[in-house]
């Protein structure tokens, strides 16, 4: 056993002690325990395996182990560390230097730190990967820690962050994934220098209480794929610029990030994103290379939809719901189809719902209530399979699924056409006349039979040849009929 370089025990359920005996394994490079049930009464059976470079301890119990930094800062070899959920609760501030030279990957999310961004973070400079977030860090970032240049992925969410976000984080040129959000105060406004950092893939700045516009700057973030502003105190109108980010637009090629020509086994991609673009948090679990959103949801943001968003070709999920937007929904909404989620509900749009957006086969998730819609829901196969309460609050809204149907009024046949005038002096004059011409007409006949016996004779002659013809007319073709009849009745009873 003493040759064995890989040990891989993640997500087996085991329960209890780490066993020391695994200090004897002094050869080991790789070491997985992750995703059990474990504890540990003392770390020193670690400080043997001076060849480790990937260690993953997360889900064990390490809220004891006050030493826990001292004893892994001496793995000089050591380059991915993951210690998620093992309730540490100290970072050590106080500590002048820690000795991770060959530190790459560092995640310590979802622990108990309650206290300041340590500075010996910034002697990481070989860090790729930092993960912070769901702590209850106070205090403000300090600049001193984006002195690592190779920085390519930071979550600092959930903790309780304050202060300016320092301007030299816009520095980190090869930043993708930049997570903020969620129960930070950072101060105002989103910072102009956002920008700068032209590499950024993911950018969550979700719940932090910013205020004043979305800044135009964010247009210059081409290879964005996660907008996340949802849940501040934005306002002013939705920038039309961002049909320039053209990772919303076109597919993307890049599947893997490479470090000294060895591609990364976690990628900055693979993410267990936490997103509410369906009205409930979940979790999208899949590769971020196939997934693009843009959520500025619960804002004050005002104004149309822009048509340029109509452009994003990639995006999968949109959420504008909870804001004070007016006007209608895009009419070329239909040539975005891939969207799978549509959030509009709770602003003040109206108008008739595009009958483009029938052409949306993928859309999984559609909420447009609470808004001023009027007219008949396009018919398509997928409009109607969503429940009532995605178009609830439109009163003038009408057809499957709601309850309300849909009626034509017809217009009377002799009402007048828009834009005419009827002229009544001219029909008071052709009725009388019309009268007037009847009874003319009508005396005139009558006078001449009561003074002319040859014509009233032939008249009354007249009439009874015309009884006697219709009479014998009748009597055949009633004859005839019921001949059929009793005919068609004999054939049936013979079939």
């Amino acid at each position: 056993m003493g040759n064995l370089t890989y040990l891989d025990l993640n997500t087996n359920r085991f329960c209890g002690l780490i066993p020391h005996q695994l200090g004897n394994l002094s050869g080991l490079r790789y070491l997985d325990l992750g995703y059990n049930h474990l504890y540990a009464y003392n770390l020193h059976w670690m400080s043997s395996l001076s060849s480790i470079q990937y260690l993953n301890l997360s889900y064990a119990d390490l809220h004891t182990k006050v030493d826990w930094l001292q004893i892994m800062s001496k793995f000089s070899s050591l380059s991915e560390l993951f210690l998620y959920y093992c309730q540490l609760d100290s970072l050590n501030p106080s500590l002048g230097f820690v000795n991770f030279t060959s530190i790459r990957i560092h995640h310590l999310s979802y622990n108990l730190f309650d206290h300041e961004i340590p500075n010996w973070l910034s002697n990481l400079t070989s860090l790729i990967q930092l993960g912070l977030t769901y702590n209850s860090l106070k205090g403000e970032i300090p600049p001193s820690i984006f002195n690592f240049q190779n920085l390519e992925y930071l979550t600092l969410g959930f903790n309780k962050l304050t202060g300016k976000i320092p301007e030299s984080l816009g520095k980190l040129k090869r930043l993708m994934h930049l997570d903020l959000q969620g129960e930070n105060h950072f101060q105002v406004t989103i910072p102009l220098w956002i920008g700068q950092m032209t590499s950024l893939r993911v950018l969550h700045l979700r719940s932090n209480g910013f205020k004043g516009h979305i800044p135009l700057q964010i247009c210059q973030l081409s290879s964005l794929m996660v907008l996340d502003l949802a849940n501040n105190s934005l306002l002013g109108p939705i920038p039309k610029c961002l049909n320039n980010i053209s990772a919303l637009k076109i597919p993307n090629t890049r599947d893997f990030v490479y470090f000294d020509n060895e591609t990364l086994r976690y990628d900055w991609y693979v993410e267990n994103l936490v997103l509410v673009p369906k009205g409930n948090e979940l979790k999208y679990e899949e590769t971020l290379r196939y997934v693009r959103i843009i959520d500025l949801s619960s804002n004050n943001l005002s104004g149309s939809i822009p048509i340029e968003i109509s452009l994003l070709l990639e995006l999968r999920f949109l959420n504008l719901s909870r804001n004070q937007l007016v006007g209608k929904i895009l009419e070329k909404i239909g040539s975005m189809i891939g969207l799978e989620s549509i959030d509009f509900s709770r602003n003040h749009l109206s108008g008739k719902i595009p009958p483009s957006m029938s052409k949306l086969t993928f859309l999984c998730h559609l909420d447009l209530s609470y808004n001023n819609f009027l007219g008949r829901i396009p018919s398509s196969t997928q409009l109607q399979t969503f429940d009532a309460l995605s178009y609830t609050g439109n009163p003038q809204l009408c057809g499957v699924p709601l309850a309300k149907n849909c009626t034509v009024d017809k217009e009377p046949s002799n009402r007048t056409p828009i834009g005419k005038t009827e002229d009544h002096s001219e029909n008071y004059s052709f009725y009388m006349g019309s009268e007037v011409g009847f009874i003319v007409g009508f005396w005139a006949v009558c006078g001449v039979l009561f003074f002319k016996r040859n014509w009233r004779h032939a008249y009354l002659v007249f009439l009874d040849v015309i009884k006697d013809w219709v009479y014998v007319t009748i009597v055949v073709n009633v004859n005839c009929f019921l001949e059929k009849l009793r005919s068609c009745r004999r054939h049936h009873y013979l079939l």
